[in-house]
């Protein structure tokens, strides 16, 4: 069974572990061998605005999502997202159940119009797993990042609220 919660300061050595699977980071824009450090220092500095969650499965953090609001006064209706789940773990859900729960934080408490996010093109697991949650490709970012000796293509992809902003009718 897969748990979703909130990253805590905690879980440093076990998200490094996640991050330095080979597919993770060349599937982000993460860089190889990643210092415990570095996710200490990442998790400590957390803007209190952005939502960091794990995916514990058998006690083990595999994966993690996060969610980033943006800060300009005119797109405060929009944030971005970035995932991870450690190679030994693709293709069980986790994506799906951190996708879940970040769309639910979004959606229905939150207040968020737009998601937005990227995606390397030859990521097609990725791809899939946005496109059935409703997201959409807007563009292509040519040369977008440099990964493996190599410059690769991403996509741009974003996801409007399906339902906008509901406003109840006025009783009279």
């Amino acid at each position: 069974m897969i748990h979703i919660r909130r990253a805590e300061i905690s879980d440093a050595a076990q998200l490094q572990r996640v991050f330095a699977s080979g597919g993770t980071y060349a599937g982000t824009l993460q860089l190889p061998h990643p210092s415990l450090e570095m996710w200490q220092e990442r998790l400590e500095k957390t803007d209190p605005k952005d939502t960091r969650l794990v995916a514990i499965y058998d006690g083990v953090v595999v994966g993690s999502a996060s969610l980033h609001l943006e800060k300009p006064q005119r797109r405060q209706h929009v944030a971005s997202l970035g995932m991870g789940v450690a190679d030994s773990f693709t293709g069980r859900g986790i994506g799906t159940a951190l996708l879940t729960e970040l769309l639910n934080l979004s959606d229905n408490w939150l207040n968020i119009l737009r998601l937005e996010l990227t995606v390397f093109c030859d990521n097609t697991a990725a791809i899939h797993l946005y496109k059935k949650f409703g997201f959409e490709k807007e563009g292509m970012m040519r040369a977008h990042a440099f990964r493996n000796g190599q410059y690769v293509d991403s996509y741009a992809m974003a996801r409007l609220h399906p339902k906008q902003a509901m406003i109840p009718l006025r009783e009279t």
